[in-house]
């Protein structure tokens, strides 16, 4: 059964924010507390300089009153970046590699916040862009449309069926791998999925699975 309109909606980019700050991660701070109980768990003692570990919301309180030092994630480094970024360009089409599910949520909001406990956070944003540019213009490639003749001349001179060029998608456009998107790259392109599927689908001989699909939503 479908949602309605009201609820059938991306998240947004606040709404995604406020999902990725509920990840863990871990400050020297620069105070003296005991343990604290905060709805999601208990947290500290804090004593620097030994590292905590705290939501992401509370790590950017505790730095925008210069309470703490953030620890960057070991992946927020131009080095490792940098990898991704040639890893990916070398995955083949159609396939994206794994990298962490909030990375470029998390990422903004540490250069926004806690640049200074970055290292190099311009040259991390560059790379940042590269490796969403490349990784946004291989899902634009792998949601490009069949071609529309299923026919081609084989080489004893006769017809047979080809199997359509569908990228990413199953053969006959019933779904789509989303293995190794990020939740930000679901959100970006989700507006597109459904469409491309139904083309892909019609086009691929797939109309009976539609139109069962439709029998059980009735």
């Amino acid at each position: 059964m479908a949602l309605p309109p009201s609820l059938d909606q991306s998240l947004t980019p606040q709404e995604l924010t406020f999902i990725t700050e509920e990840q863990h991660i871990e400050i020297v701070p620069s105070f003296s507390m005991s343990k604290i109980r905060l709805v999601s768990g208990v947290y500290g003692p804090f004593e620097p300089p030994r590292r905590a570990t705290v939501p992401l919301w509370l790590a950017l309180s505790l730095k925008r009153k210069k309470k703490c030092r953030i620890i960057p994630p070991d992946w927020l480094a131009p080095d490792i970046l940098s990898a991704m970024v040639q890893e990916e360009m070398n995955e083949k089409e159609g396939l994206w590699q794994d990298i962490p599910t909030y990375l470029f949520e998390t990422a903004k909001v540490l250069l926004d916040v806690a640049p200074n406990d970055l290292p190099d956070p311009a040259q991390i944003r560059s790379i940042l862009q590269h490796l969403r540019h490349l990784r946004l213009a291989k899902i634009r490639t792998a949601l490009r449309p069949p071609p529309p003749s299923n026919t081609r001349l084989s080489l004893g001179g006769s017809d047979a069926p080809e199997e359509p060029d569908t990228g990413a998608f199953s053969g006959r456009g019933e779904y789509m791998s989303l293995t190794g998107f990020t939740v930000f790259e679901v959100m970006q392109m989700r507006g597109m999925f459904g469409g491309v599927l139904g083309m892909i689908g019609r086009l691929s001989g797939g109309d009976a699975v539609a139109e069962e699909g439709m029998e059980v939503d009735r």
